[in-house]
């Protein structure tokens, strides 16, 4: 968001590419000329969020052991029935790209890619809907994380940039840019020379290079070319006025919150979320709670150790038992997530809940041996738009004996060696990709879509 507009394009040749590439998400060629919200709004805008728990959970107390309807909640997921009616846990989907590459979970949590040592990732789900949405709003996606690994990859198979800092993501929505809108103007239009010189001086080179280096500078050139197009995307939209944001979600919202209270954080993003639902700023969020390798502790709850330690327990009951109020925690912050959007109408006085889907989950179940089988995953809301929820959707069932939460060993084989080898994540991403309005039979390695 904030990012691209921010950021420099005078890039030194060795770091271009890359730079180019994760300032942008897709080449939104339908955009040359943006529409904006208040002139195109939608009967039903449709929106979805994807929040990613790294390192699985401890699925001894997360797993919900009955299909269909009338199922009980687990420990872990008690915090989330309220939202019965709303809510759908699912079992047994893995990523079969996934399952031999185990620290490239979050990286192809939402494209369902494979990535071996010389494999490029593919585009994430959430950046195949913004190619839908983004005509409609302001930013084509907004991408929040504790660390720099945001969950968000472009066609090209190049990570976006995140934010952490609830203040400055307040302030790429919802603030004036320095100088006022002549002084934004003028500097992208002067960004936009840059680029337009770039393209000239490539063109040059073009002709002397052999073939391996055309294959480079045309993926440097479809970088150059989407750039281009958003910085006259961001040029056209400064004549449209921010939304007005009210004194009490200004304060709920534009404030940093230190590290040692991660449940204000969590509320506080999931607010600005909601928010920038609200407005139609965006239509299309991802928010990444911590890599595998980083996700940090949470002393207000008495836990000072970080989610990969606690993942890699060993049996340890002490550690085991603070991986449970670990995953409790994640899963009330998930919850009052799907409070703000029930109770938050959106500029059609329509709850939000119903016209958002929301996927929380994570790229691992079993964190001790890295097992990315039967993920963890719970979809929610999108009522309005063909969802119906109220089951425990497993696809566990008729390819093993049953759960044996009594027998660790039997259920941690489960969490790392699919029991329904058919049962693929991008299935499910499939469904919100069409729920969203994408056009497509196929995504990442779906093999199917699941009903729902």
């Amino acid at each position: 968001m904030s990012y691209f507009l921010s950021q420099s394009w005078l890039l030194d040749r060795r770091h271009a590419l890359r730079a180019m590439g994760s300032c942008i998400a897709l080449p939104f060629l339908e955009c040359m000329v943006p529409l904006r919200a208040a002139e195109q709004q939608t009967a039903t805008p449709k929106r979805s969020a994807f929040i990613y728990l790294a390192n699985g959970v401890h699925s001894l107390n997360y797993q919900i052991t009955t299909p269909g309807k009338g199922y009980q909640f687990s420990r872990s997921l008690k915090p989330l029935e309220k939202h019965r009616d709303a809510i759908t846990p699912i079992s047994g989907l893995h990523h079969p790209g996934a399952i031999s590459h185990h620290h490239n979970c979050i990286s192809v949590w939402l494209t369902g890619g494979k990535l071996g040592p010389s494999d490029k990732n593919t585009i994430s789900v959430d950046q195949k809907m913004a190619e839908i949405t983004a005509k409609h709003t302001r930013y084509p996606s907004m991408e929040i994380a504790l660390t720099q690994d945001s969950l968000a990859w472009t066609a090209d198979g190049v990570r976006l940039p995140s934010m952490r800092r609830c203040s400055e993501i307040f302030a790429s929505l919802f603030e004036e840019p320095k100088g006022g809108t002549a002084a934004q103007r003028k500097a992208l239009r002067r960004k936009g020379s840059v680029l337009d010189a770039n393209l000239a001086e490539v063109r040059r080179l073009e002709q002397a290079m052999g073939t391996a280096d055309k294959g480079r500078l045309d993926q440097y050139l479809t970088s150059v070319r989407e750039a281009e197009i958003r910085t006259r995307r961001a040029d056209a939209w400064l004549d449209t006025p921010l939304p007005t944001i009210s004194d009490d979600d200004r304060k709920r919202t534009n404030r940093d919150i230190p590290a040692t209270m991660a449940g204000e954080y969590f509320r506080t993003v999931y607010d600005l979320i909601v928010l920038a639902f609200q407005t139609d700023v965006t239509r299309v969020a991802t928010f990444s709670l911590g890599g595998e390798g980083d996700a940090f502790s949470i002393p207000e709850i008495g836990i000072t150790e970080s989610r990969h330690q606690l993942s890699h327990h060993g049996g340890d009951q002490g550690y085991m038992e603070k991986l449970t109020n670990y995953d409790t925690f994640a899963i009330e912050q998930f919850s009052y997530f799907l409070t703000r959007l029930s109770e938050t109408k959106d500029l059609n006085g329509k709850p939000l809940l119903g016209t958002t889907m929301a996927l929380f989950g994570s790229g691992m179940c079993y964190g001790h041996s890295h097992g990315n089988a039967n993920l963890p995953l719970v979809l929610a809301g999108g009522g309005d738009i063909g969802l119906k929820h109220g089951s425990h959707l497993d696809f566990n069932q008729g390819h093993f004996k049953g759960y044996q939460l009594d027998k660790p060993s039997e259920h941690y084989g489960l969490c790392s060696r699919p029991a329904n080898p058919k049962a693929h994540m991008s299935n499910l991403l499939l469904l919100m990709a069409q729920r969203m309005g994408v056009e497509t039979d196929q995504f990442g390695d779906s093999n199917t879509v699941i009903e729902l």
